[in-house]
């Protein structure tokens, strides 16, 4: 079977399937894991080469709404009656549903099975450790700094703040993504801020971008040192690897409660 995939996160979501050796392109933004440096680019996930894609020939291409923009790849698909799948999750358990439907279409739901059971049986050991902690730590999450957007209620982030023994500040807005303003940052105070802004290089993020803003350093995440520049591919893709995520905020945040992380 040839697979395509145009964007991160369902690369990551085949992989885990085992799937990878049926992949045959990707867009420019798969990188994980290292091996897959080879195959062939289709373009930026919001700009994907249809064109090209369709030279391939693909038997499923797994296409993405999880980011604003990707609609038009979906529309073009269609347009060009392109066989392929369109996930749109927003919590772990979406991401389940995902692993399953593709190892359903892919005839692999041995393989799925057996990826489930681990998949879940890490997300139960975590809830059950969360439960222990009494008094859960606030965070906040910067997915870009400007303007401010934040990950709101309906979203893998809140879910995976509450397994690490902690609470997203903006959680008590409906929204999956919350364009917001330092001003609200601020007042809500949080005792931990997480950058992890999309597409851009951890080694490219600096504390000093918080440090400059206005009146940082009255909050309590400034005061004790608690500013954490954290991997976007491992927090803001929706795919397994948010648990090596989780195992890794858990542990910044509760490391008296939780194991040390283990490798991806």
């Amino acid at each position: 079977m040839r697979l395509i995939s145009i964007c991160p996160s369902n690369t990551e979501l085949a992989v885990y399937l085992g799937l990878k050796d049926y992949l045959v392109a990707l867009d420019d933004f798969s990188d994980w894991p290292a091996d897959i440096s080879h195959l062939p680019r289709l373009g930026p996930d919001l700009s994907i080469n249809m064109d090209l894609l369709e030279t391939f020939k693909p038997d499923l291409v797994l296409a993405s709404l999880s980011v604003p923009g990707m609609e038009k790849n979906v529309d073009e698909l269609k347009k060009r009656n392109i066989p392929h799948i369109v996930f749109n999750p927003q919590s772990f358990n979406d991401i389940a549903e995902n692993l399953i439907s593709l190892g359903k279409i892919t005839g692999k739901e041995k393989e799925t099975s057996h990826a489930i059971e681990h998949y879940q049986q890490t997300l139960s050991t975590y809830k059950e450790i969360a439960k222990k902690i009494q008094h859960p730590k606030s965070v906040y999450f910067e997915w870009w700094p400007n303007p401010i957007f934040t990950p709101g209620k309906i979203n893998w982030l809140t879910e995976l703040c509450q397994l690490a023994g902690a609470k997203n500040v903006f959680d008590d807005v409906e929204l999956a993504s919350v364009k917001t303003t330092w001003e609200d940052v601020h007042r809500r105070d949080p005792e931990h801020i997480c950058l992890s802004w999309v597409g851009v290089k951890q080694s490219r993020m600096k504390r000093e971008h918080v440090l400059k803003r206005n009146e940082a350093s009255n909050l309590r995440a400034v005061q004790n040192g608690h500013i954490h520049l954290l991997e976007e591919a491992l927090f803001c893709r929706p795919s397994p690897r948010l648990l090596i995520g989780l195992q890794k905020l858990a542990y910044i945040l509760h490391p008296d409660m939780f194991p040390p992380p283990t490798k991806d």
